[in-house]
């Protein structure tokens, strides 16, 4: 079990790996967006030239992939602790942790 020393430990860990999940969500978004549409950005809320069924499909599918990538980068990330610490950052199935914080 993760205990909050190990928590506290993993937090820029876990911070640096977002922000880079971001980053590459991001670029895998952009490179999706250009095969599923014939424009080459995505279509804001705001923007008047894209009616709601496209700017709601760009939505989902970049709503989708940053989902993916944030949650593949968080487990490998935790994985990674664990591998170089020997602790689990996140908390175990049962696990009472009310009283650590």
């Amino acid at each position: 079990m993760a205990n909050t020393s190990a928590r506290i430990l993993y937090k820029p860990f876990g911070l640096a790996g977002s922000v880079g999940a971001g980053l590459v969500a991001g670029i895998v978004f952009k490179q999706v967006w250009k095969r599923v549409s014939d424009s080459e950005d995505a279509p804001e809320a705001s923007d008047r030239r894209y009616g709601w069924g496209e700017m709601l499909l760009a939505a989902t599918i970049q709503g989708a992939i940053f989902a993916a990538v944030k949650a593949a980068v968080d487990r490998g990330g935790a994985v990674a602790f664990e591998r170089m610490t020997g602790e689990w950052p996140g908390e175990w199935p049962g696990e009472d942790v009310s009283d650590e914080d």
